[in-house]
């Protein structure tokens, strides 16, 4: 049997789940405000994953572009395990918003000339970006758009 863990993810059978996928990872309420944190799983675990100049500039664009659609965006974080993100957002669980934010969001990836703050001064690491990356995965996130919404194979 598997050890309960802390953390939500953890806990999910990364051999069960079948990306693409955007699902409820979890919500923290607190006196007056709830965060939910959604899982945008891009890639197949242990399968495949984003290479890094791509998933950072995604997540740079993501970042970016995601607020112009959205007003309550805590953060948009990339896994580690380079499969997907984490999207906060705070007082919002409506799944079907999200589904629409990342949606919009994606194909205005698709339409950039650039990268948002590439550069040394608002980057850790300016030199590892992708514009082209970033728009390979956005393409291959939405052409997949009908399966977002099932998780489990």
């Amino acid at each position: 049997m598997v050890q309960k863990m802390n953390v939500e993810s953890f806990n999910l059978d990364h051999t069960k789940v079948e990306a693409p996928y955007i699902r409820l990872a979890g919500k923290v309420e607190g006196t007056e405000d709830t965060i939910y944190k959604y899982d945008l799983r891009f890639c197949q675990p242990n399968k495949e994953h984003m290479d890094m100049p791509g998933l950072h500039s995604l997540e740079h664009m993501m970042a970016e572009f995601s607020r112009n659609h959205h007003e309550r965006i805590v953060d948009i974080s990339p896994m580690g395990c380079q499969t997907g993100f984490y999207l906060s957002l705070i007082n919002d669980d409506d799944y079907e918003g999200v589904l629409e934010l990342v949606e919009k969001t994606l194909k205005d990836v698709l339409e950039a000339d650039e990268v948002p703050a590439c550069n040394e001064v608002q980057c850790g690491w300016a030199a590892s970006h992708s514009l082209e990356g970033a728009k390979d995965i956005a393409s291959d996130m939405l052409e997949k758009r009908s399966e977002w919404t099932k998780v489990f194979q």
